[in-house]
């Protein structure tokens, strides 16, 4: 593991880095230091904003650079050439065109800081961010192992490459036991969140198990945003359903699984309907409501909550938002500086990294058995912490452009996390009468012989008769694993939307576009 060359320290963003001095295997600067271990990195200090460790090494020419995002993706992984400024979440490999080659560097998943890399013609620097909320974290002299650093060696073509590296990131999660396929109806792209009661819910859990036709593995039916009073997206508490439509969730719960499929809740951990004494201070479009997951009993009653679905007979739950509700924005728009500056949460001796990961801990505590989904949740933190993670933003039920640009990009460029972080689930496809089926068609085909999580919002207003068997069969598919081989894009180097893939031996042509090609109104 080599060494950087060079260290930088920021006690607080209003100061500028200061440069480290070397003394042995330790760097200090600004009241902190920095020792590296073999590629263990360890922070002493009183307050401290970010640290910067710098490689130098030179980057071959024309190179291709690829990189992770902070939370989901947004139809924007892709290999570019050098942008010295751009900011790489977690991870970056880079593709020599000339020889071939593809190496790069991470962290280990369950870093206690933000970590992010930027990549330039003379080298390459981690960027350690220690904050609190917008300000430094006070660790009044805590050493804190921020991070483990890998350096990637090649193995082989770019894809082979980045699952080697994915890999080498999970080492110390702890073995995941053989995951069933994670394959079900969600009603969110059809009703998202509206005029929908129990006798439409039940209605998806009898289409899922009609269409799996007796499969031996049981599908979910979840019931998404919506069955809570209050509105969609309004927050808890999440103590009851919507009076009058939902009366009773563990009635509700039951009747699915008396129809064969198990049943799902959606819900949002840190929002609630009325301000109240353990808000956060940071930045929201709904100040007062979004809950500081620093507060114990934030906590409790998160913890508690899980615990009444289990009571209700939920066997999974989606958690969601929790990225947005702690920063007050969503991915893009975090940027390098992840939040606004000049707030901080309630426990200012630690990270965000840290509180973020010790609220994912508490959740995969409580949840006990409960199929997690992670939603908005930073998938590097969340790693072995849920069950599935969303890795890309929304589909859509309305517009197919939302569903080419962000399924088919995290699907073919964040595939390799799957079975390694959490079961990948590149959203549902949608079955609606706004979205063309055809379309719909090819992204159930290409989800189902990956083998990740494929879920399906189907509207019964656009059920026919070529729908209804192309569902039995992605579904079929899906429930037994999906293709023996797995899939690989084979043009993502220069595609964001990969129309070619392999399946084993097989070659697989996806035309994603309509008659106009991609439209650039579309959201």
């Amino acid at each position: 593991m080599r060494e950087p060359t060079a260290v930088f320290v920021q006690a607080d963003l209003s100061d500028g880095l200061a440069t480290a001095v070397r003394s042995g295997t330790t760097w200090s600067a600004a009241g902190a230091e920095v020792s590296w271990n073999d590629g263990s990195v360890e922070v002493t200090a009183t307050a401290i904003s970010r640290v910067a460790l710098r490689w130098t090494s030179k980057l071959p020419a024309d190179a291709l650079i690829l990189g992770d995002a902070w939370e989901r993706s947004y139809g924007d992984l892709q290999w570019r050439h050098v942008q010295p400024e751009r900011l790489l979440p977690w991870y970056f490999l880079v593709h020599d065109p000339q020889t071939g080659s593809t190496t790069g560097a991470g962290v280990d998943v369950q870093p206690n800081a933000f970590c992010s890399w930027t990549v330039d013609a003379d080298g390459f620097t981690l960027w350690l961010d220690l904050r609190n909320g917008g300000g430094p974290a006070h660790l009044r002299g805590r050493t804190l192992t921020a991070a483990t650093v890998r350096l990637f060696k090649e193995s082989g073509t770019p894809w082979q490459t980045l699952n080697a590296a994915v890999a080498t990131m999970s080492t110390r999660l702890p073995a995941r036991p053989e995951p069933a396929p994670v394959v079900g109806a969600n009603n969110w792209y059809y009703a998202y969140g509206e005029n929908f009661d129990e006798k439409a819910v039940l209605q998806d859990a009898t289409t899922i198990v009609e269409l799996a036709d007796g499969h031996p593995v049981k599908p979910f039916s979840v019931v998404d945003d919506g069955w809570y009073p209050g509105g969609v997206c309004s927050g808890g508490p999440w103590d009851r359903g919507t009076p009058g439509v939902f009366d009773d969730m563990a009635g509700t719960a039951a009747a699915i699984k008396a129809i064969g499929a198990r049943p799902g809740l959606w819900f949002r951990p840190l929002l609630v309907r009325e301000p109240g004494s353990f808000a956060s201070k940071g930045p929201h479009d709904k100040p007062g409501r979004a809950l500081d997951p620093s507060y114990p009993e934030v906590v409790d009653g998160i913890r508690a909550d899980l615990e009444r679905f289990r009571s209700w007979g939920f066997e999974l739950v989606k958690h969601d938002f929790s990225t947005y509700d702690v920063f007050g924005a969503f991915g893009p728009a975090m940027g390098s500086r992840l939040t606004r500056g000049g707030w901080q949460l309630h426990d200012t001796s630690r990270t965000t990294a840290e509180i973020v990961l010790a609220f994912y801990r508490e959740i995969r505590a409580a949840a006990s058995d409960v199929v997690l989904i992670g939603c908005n949740t930073v998938g590097h933190l969340a790693a072995g912490l849920v069950d599935v993670q969303r890795t890309g933003d929304d589909t859509s039920g309305r517009d197919w452009e939302r569903t080419r640009k962000m399924g088919v990009n995290t699907l073919a460029f964040r595939l390799p996390q799957h079975n390694r972080f959490f079961t990948v689930d590149a959203d549902c496809v949608p079955c609606t009468p706004q979205t063309p089926w055809e379309l719909n068609e090819r992204f159930l085909d290409l989800v189902a012989r990956s083998g990740t999580a494929l879920f399906l919002s189907i509207d019964p207003a656009a059920r026919t008769e070529r729908s209804d068997q192309a569902l039995r069969n992605g579904i079929h598919l899906a429930l037994s694993g999906g293709a023996a081989a797995g899939v690989e894009p084979t043009d993502w180097l220069v595609n964001t939307t990969p129309n070619a893939w392999r399946a084993g031996d097989e070659a697989l042509h996806y035309d994603w576009s309509r008659p106009w090609g991609a439209d650039p109104t579309a959201n």
